[in-house]
């Protein structure tokens, strides 16, 4: 089961707006025509209840979105570009990935059909007809369509299950979700025979939940001992925790004591959760003659706070009892939870990632020259033949109406001074 993946996303830029004029018979000074460029296709994540694992993001790490064409002349403006929508199991979380870790979580697809857009695509650039002023009729500028973004992030997938079956390897968790529900995950008399998480649905009359074996857990498991801390992450969603233990082992109490402290260093939220004693192991006779002793032991138990129930998942006997436990836990932890922000029928709202944006205006380059870093002022000078004088005064007019000139000024600009900006560059007068 692959339950994490790295991916890049690449959002569509915006097409350029056009610098364009009307011309003809009837309407020979028509006046300026130039369309906007249409916005940029997004990245969009689409929680999806029928996939289960992040394997076909082994095969497929890229996903790239359509670019929005440019804006053509009589004001007609360019086609917006296809976004590309990705599935995900329920239960993703979308983390920023920088230099080979997480560094921010930007979304928890929890819900099936939410949604996230990812990456945003660039904002189609205006077209000159949006320019025209009192001073200028026919404006020579237009905006370059904004870039699309570029991220890469990394697909976390904590199961959806609403009790997680938790102890040492061999104490019988899969033996007892093989016999609580449908699910048949491997079970052999040797250690680490579940390899990943398992689910399984659990009936009780006309009620049911979710159970999930996860696989055994050793000393140090939080460490990455053992089969590590690569599957506890699924039991962080879960509601209740069902604690197996072997009874016939030796040292019953140490070995609860072991597991707890494990999941307490892991996440001392897990520690909090309803929790369920379940001894397994009642049909061999060392631990049926062994039932009071063994009560006796965890009576005196320092921190258990749980029910207790023998069970044998061999012959079923206390199985029963100990869904009606699990149930009626679960049933408490739901009447504590605060009612759900969105009405029943009310559409799942979108995620959109928050977008840090920079409040620079002029930057001072390595290389000593300053730099116009202001996004309108980039678009626009991206976007209009710089070349022509006409287009730079309007340009210039441009700046000082976004207060541009006078950043550049506070930050000590002289007569001569080099400005860069985007691609083109200028010597300031």
């Amino acid at each position: 089961m692959l339950d994490s993946a790295v991916i890049e996303v690449r959002a569509g830029s915006g097409g350029h707006g056009m610098v364009s004029f009307i011309r003809e018979a009837l309407a020979p000074r028509g006046g300026p025509g130039g369309g906007d460029g249409g916005h940029g296709g997004d990245v969009v994540l689409i929680a999806d209840p029928s996939i289960n694992t992040l394997t076909k993001f082994h095969w497929q790490p890229h996903f790239i979105a359509k670019n929005g064409t440019k804006g053509d002349g009589h004001n007609r403006n360019g086609a917006k570009g296809n976004a590309i929508e990705v599935t995900v199991p329920v239960g993703t979380e979308v983390w920023i990935w920088e230099d080979g870790e997480d560094k921010e979580l930007i979304g928890d697809l929890s819900t099936a059909g939410q949604r996230m857009i990812v990456a945003e695509g660039g904002r189609g650039g205006r077209g000159n007809a949006h320019f025209v002023n009192a001073t200028h009729q026919e404006p020579l500028l237009a905006e370059a369509g904004g870039d699309g973004e570029i991220r890469r992030v990394r697909l976390n997938l904590k199961l959806l299950a609403d009790v997680g079956l938790i102890g040492m390897p061999n104490a019988g968790k899969s033996s007892i979700l093989t016999a609580i529900s449908a699910a048949r995950p491997k079970v052999a008399d040797y250690p680490f025979t579940t390899l990943e998480p398992v689910l399984g649905v659990v009936e009780h009359g006309p009620q049911a939940f979710v159970a999930v074996d996860i696989p055994g857990l050793i000393e140090g498991a939080h460490e990455g001992v053992g089969l590590g801390d690569e599957f506890l992450k699924h039991v962080q969603r879960t509601r209740v925790l069902v604690h197996v233990v072997d009874g016939s082992e030796d040292d019953v109490p140490g070995r609860i004591r072991a597991i707890n402290d494990e999941i307490t260093q892991f996440d001392p939220e897990l520690a909090k959760k309803p929790q369920i004693l379940a001894i397994n192991k009642l049909d061999l006779d060392e631990v049926s003659v062994l039932i009071e002793e063994i009560r006796e032991s965890l009576n005196s138990f320092d921190g258990l706070h749980s029910d207790t129930f023998f069970v044998s998942a061999a012959t079923y006997e206390g199985l029963e009892p100990l869904k009606q436990a699990m149930f009626h836990l679960l049933r408490a932890s739901h009447e504590k939870e605060p009612p759900a922000p969105a009405a029943i029928g009310e559409e799942i709202p979108v995620l959109r990632p928050k977008v840090r944006k920079s409040s620079d205006v002029v930057v001072r380059d390595p290389e000593g020259p300053l730099r116009i870093v202001h996004q309108k002022a980039v678009r626009l000078a991206r976007g209009s033949n710089l070349e022509s004088w006409e287009a730079r005064i309007q340009f210039q007019r441009r700046l000082e109406q976004l207060k541009i000139t006078k950043a550049l000024r506070d930050a000590g600009i002289e007569t001569g001074d080099t400005v860069l900006i985007g691609d083109w560059e200028f010597d300031w007068d």
